[in-house]
């Protein structure tokens, strides 16, 4: 399973072609490729909030507790896996549109594929530093972009027009989706899982 993560980020258009030749059966086994790569940047972040802490600038480290943390990071694992669901149901939806057929499960698993890099980027929340998490992420999304691109008309066999199109309305239905997760973040921050810091 891992060797698609690896495959993704060194040569991602051989790895989506590897992948576009895997039966529907074997490809939908993959399935708990985003459960799995999910909870690396869960647990990264609560390690690294309860024993590192976090550091705006050259100030002193701010630590969460324990029970806080885990509080928050079960929230933020749970979103990472709706928004990798929510765009794989959007990617099944919108394929009829582009002349392709697939299914919930399919696109769940594309987009669990297409999420690598912010999988692996979230991974270096074990040292939160604002300024050095800002920029992998920022790049990590650039990435997952570049991987939708060129993925989505592979896996499909769509022609590049209509790829591209396919491509940019996911990516539109993404940032809905993002900007939907991050509110609901700070509203379970806010009502349910209030940070306590040590």
């Amino acid at each position: 399973m891992l060797n698609h993560a690896v495959g993704l980020l060194i040569h991602p258009r051989q790895q989506w072609q590897a992948l576009r030749q895997l039966s529907e059966c074997t490809l939908k086994r993959n399935a708990p490729y985003a459960i799995v790569l999910a909870l690396m940047p869960a647990l990264a972040w609560y390690v690294g909030t309860t024993e590192f802490g976090w550091r705006i600038g050259a100030g002193e480290a701010t630590y969460m507790t324990e029970q806080s943390a885990l509080a928050l990071m079960g929230g933020f694992y749970f979103s990472l896996l709706v928004a990798v669901a929510a765009i794989g149901y959007f990617i099944h939806w919108m394929s009829n549109t582009y002349g392709v057929k697939t299914d919930p499960l399919k696109g769940y698993v594309i987009a669990g594929f297409i999420a690598t890099p912010i999988f692996i980027a979230g991974m270096a929340g074990i040292y939160p530093q604002l300024w050095l998490n800002i920029i992998l992420v920022l790049a990590a999304i650039g990435y997952a972009v570049y991987l939708l691109y060129t993925g989505l008309p592979i896996m499909f066999d769509l022609p590049e027009e209509r790829g591209f199109l396919f491509a940019s309305s996911v990516v539109g239905v993404a940032m809905v989706i993002g900007v939907s997760m991050m509110a609901a973040m700070v509203i379970y921050w806010d009502l349910v899982a209030h940070p306590e810091f040590i």
